[in-house]
């Protein structure tokens, strides 16, 4: 998982910066083959979504950024073979501070909505395959997330997974 922060070139008018660099990306090792770009547009504070991810041999990696509002965007690390096997990452990405979030393959993700009107861009290494389409719970007390407080929206699915054995 990498923390990319924009480079912004400020003037009077505001700012342009670039969100991505195959060159940059290859000289870090890291997977730069995108075949999909997603957005997910959420109208209200507190909306929930995830912890998604999708098995193999369809795992993703996601280059995250949050395009308008805030997100509180959080990662598990479902790797079991990793020293961070189970233990999480939560983050802030806006508009305002244009972080973006390199997560690899073997890695849930989801995020709750800081603001009305989020906007969250994905750029995906693999093609959705629904049967391939996994969760764990939110709120599962085996990752141990501390979520923003307040009302949530959240469907049914994301919030009925199983406690998760592993």
């Amino acid at each position: 998982m990498y923390l990319i922060e924009l480079e912004k070139h400020a003037d009077n008018r505001g700012y342009f910066a670039r969100t991505y660099c195959e060159r940059e990306f290859y000289s870090h090792g890291l997977k730069t083959h995108w075949v999909q770009c997603n957005i997910s547009f959420n109208k209200a504070k507190g909306t929930l979504r995830g912890m998604h991810f999708q098995s193999s041999p369809f795992q993703e990696t996601k280059l995250i950024r949050c395009g308008t509002g805030a997100i509180h965007d959080v990662v598990i690390d479902l790797r079991p073979e990793s020293g961070t096997y189970k233990q999480h990452l939560a983050i802030e990405l806006s508009s305002e501070n244009g972080k973006m979030l390199y997560v690899t393959e073997g890695f849930a993700h989801g995020f709750q909505t800081l603001t009305d009107n989020s906007e969250v861009v994905y750029q995906m290494s693999q093609f959705y395959s629904p049967e391939h389409s996994r969760g764990v719970r939110w709120d599962d007390p085996a990752f141990g997330i501390d979520w923003p407080r307040g009302d949530r929206i959240i469907l049914d699915r994301d919030r009925s997974y199983p406690d998760f054995v592993g």
